[in-house]
């Protein structure tokens, strides 16, 4: 089977690198049955040239291209595609990031009922202080009512007294008088 891949040629920490056609099988610095183009991804931005009716041709007969090739021939427009993942992961790192998922997904969850618990408790603390607001402003009328009476009892015993004191200062005018 033929597939398109890159090849890998230029400097050290400057690499380029050609599309090349070959068996799917061998190395992919042996000798390719085409070279299709080049592709420099050091450039800003990225630069390429593509031959592109001979990888129309190329994919046609039956040719496959690499994921990294198939989306940098989608970004050309050369093929009409979605781009697919050219990232692979093994199962034991997909295992350990779902673990991880899901010990994400508990620490929210675990964070969201303690937020959820901490409002609670503090509606609960403003209903009680409102409730002890009202308490006490019912004592506060209660005492200014209790206030009122003795205030509305008190000038009656005064003039009570008073009426008491007359009463005496007059019984001594009248013993005197007498």
């Amino acid at each position: 089977m033929l597939t398109i891949r890159l090849s890998r040629t230029g400097k050290h920490k400057a690499p380029q690198y050609r599309l090349v056609l070959q068996e799917k099988g061998r190395d992919p610095w042996a000798k390719a049955q085409e070279i299709l183009g080049w592709y420099n991804p050091t450039t800003n931005p990225s630069t390429y040239e593509l031959k592109e009716e001979r990888i129309k041709e190329w994919i046609s007969k039956g040719a496959q291209p690499s994921n990294t090739v198939h989306n940098l021939l989608v970004t050309a427009g050369v093929i009409k595609s979605d781009k697919k993942s050219s990232i692979t992961i093994s199962k034991k790192r997909a295992g350990k990031l779902e673990g991880k998922k899901i010990a994400d997904a508990e620490a929210k969850a675990a964070k969201e009922a303690k937020a959820k618990e901490e409002a609670e408790a503090k509606k609960l603390e403003e209903e009680a202080a409102k409730a002890a607001e009202a308490e006490a402003k019912a004592a506060e009328k209660e005492a200014a009512a209790k206030a009122k009476e003795e205030e509305a009892a008190a000038p009656t015993e005064e003039v009570k007294e008073e009426v008491k004191a007359e009463a005496k200062e007059e019984e001594k005018k009248e013993e005197s008088a007498e």
